[in-house]
């Protein structure tokens, strides 16, 4: 513990790491060098765990932690992370149902470094896992693949029949349905995995044929997602469909976060799914309501609780749905979450109360004949840590990889009217850059003071370079 505090007091007053940030609401710049400190805490001999609590073996850990900022922060040790939670970069390992997102991650990595080689072995790693996962969990009778939702691991996630009250174990693959429903986050997440190996196939020159076919599956898959989940008089979407054909109409924050950012809906629809959400006084929850047998008194682990990675997720959409409002409500909760004295007192921890906003680990079956086993909340956890990054760097800055440059896409909400991140690195490039004022609309976009036509920077963009983003 002593150690853990003079790492802090070195950060905090030495400024140890290369990046700066500079921000009028010192609460934002505080958050960001907190997370930024617990991204490197957590990397152990170059593999980012997923907490102080946990190592590095998840996929869906290192994926979402690379795609939210470690790629771009620390891109050695993003794809050291990557390729740890492969068999030999031949396919992705472990976890089967959502390990697919890693694709996604490979891809963005991709973009950010520029790195052909590693983009050649993703495409192989990536291509031979999806068509391994294409024959051994894909639905043809819904056009949908199967296995449980994405990071609910958990059986505190999944209702009754799903949930076998007499199993005792908190695993969610040892409750024998669990393998045969479908769930909308992780169908989205196979979406965005189409679009993505489509891309790269594109980049690597490969047959068209084969570009052409991602893309179709992708837009079958969209087409059954839209037809099994969505409900457009209501105009939103279901949870899952179990393994009877039942339905749960629950809300599942991370699918229908990921429907807006892959765009599987968008526009207005996407503008008022997000408005319309249900949202607890701390940010949005997993899943929503609470399932029969959890409650405000005893939350489910992986039901109606905070999860700062869901909720960064669901921020990423709010901005990519042009919904700038529920944006800052999940930015201002996470850092009051993480910074508060009687909330997390400058940790990011795993999971919160949504009633309390005290860290609080829900309850959940754990091997045993006690149906209120309560968890506990883990210690400085890498994916909520890297959720906030995602909402100053994606959100705040406005930063959009792309194949070709960085796009400048930016928000400044009422309570910032000034952001520098300083020392910023880009594939060959060193940025300093400033934002000032309020809103999205860019008034002056310069570079290294010269007026630019356009927001955008060149992937050739080279030495140390300043950008000021004068917002109206």
């Amino acid at each position: 513990m002593k150690k853990l505090i003079l790492i802090f007091f070195l950060f905090f007053t030495l400024n140890v790491f290369a990046q700066t940030i500079v921000c009028d609401n010192s609460a934002v710049a505080d958050a960001y060098k907190l997370a930024l400190l617990t991204v490197d805490i957590n990397t152990r001999r170059g593999v980012l765990a997923a907490g102080a609590d946990y190592g590095g073996e998840w996929t869906r850990d290192i994926s979402i932690n690379s795609w939210n900022g470690v790629s771009m922060l620390r891109p050695k040790v993003a794809e050291q992370s990557l390729w740890s939670v492969t068999d030999n970069k031949d396919k992705i390992g472990h976890q089967y149902w959502d390990k697919i997102i890693w694709v996604i991650a490979a891809y963005n990595h991709y973009q950010v470094t520029g790195d052909l080689n590693f983009l050649k072995q993703a495409f192989k790693c990536s291509n031979n896992t999806m068509k391994e996962l294409e024959l051994l969990i894909f639905d043809k009778n819904y056009g949908l693949f199967m296995g449980p939702s994405v990071f609910n691991d958990g059986i505190a996630a999944y209702p009754e029949p799903i949930y076998e009250p007499l199993n005792f174990s908190s695993s969610v693959l040892d409750h024998k349905s669990s393998s045969k429903i479908k769930c909308l986050s992780t169908n989205c997440v196979y979406y965005g995995a189409y679009i993505a190996l489509n891309q790269m196939s594109k980049l690597l020159n490969e047959n068209d044929k084969r570009s052409d076919l991602y893309m179709s599956k992708a837009e079958k898959l969209k087409s059954s997602i839209l037809k099994n989940f969505y409900n457009s008089e209501k105009n939103n979407f279901y949870y899952l469909i179990d393994h009877q054909g039942i339905i749960n109409n629950s809300q599942e924050a991370l699918g229908i976060s990921f429907a807006v950012i892959f765009g599987i809906i968008e526009g207005e629809k996407a503008n008022h799914l997000i408005r319309d959400a249900v949202v607890s006084k701390y940010g949005i929850t997993s899943i929503f309501p609470d399932l029969p047998r959890y409650s405000k008194e005893k939350p489910g682990r992986h039901n109606n609780i905070i999860w700062p990675m869901v909720s960064g997720f669901f921020a990423k959409a709010s901005i990519d749905a042009n919904n700038f409002e529920s944006f800052s409500f999940e930015l201002n909760n996470l850092i009051h979450l993480a910074l508060d004295e009687n909330k997390g007192n400058y940790d990011f921890r795993e999971v919160y109360n949504p009633y309390s906003g005290l860290p609080d680990g829900g309850y959940q079956h754990n091997g045993q004949e006690h149906p209120d086993y309560h968890w506990e909340s883990c210690k400085l956890q890498t994916w909520s840590a890297t959720a906030y990054i995602n909402m100053i760097q994606y959100g705040l800055a406005g930063m959009r990889n792309l194949n070709d440059g960085l796009l400048f896409s930016p928000f400044l909400p009422n309570n910032i009217h000034h952001l520098e991140i300083n020392d910023f690195k880009y594939r060959n490039s060193t940025l300093n850059i400033v934002l000032n004022g309020n809103g999205k609309k860019i008034k002056t976009f310069l570079l290294n003071g010269n007026i630019q036509t356009s927001n955008k920077i060149d992937t050739r963009i080279s030495g140390v370079n300043r950008i000021v983003i004068e917002l109206e």
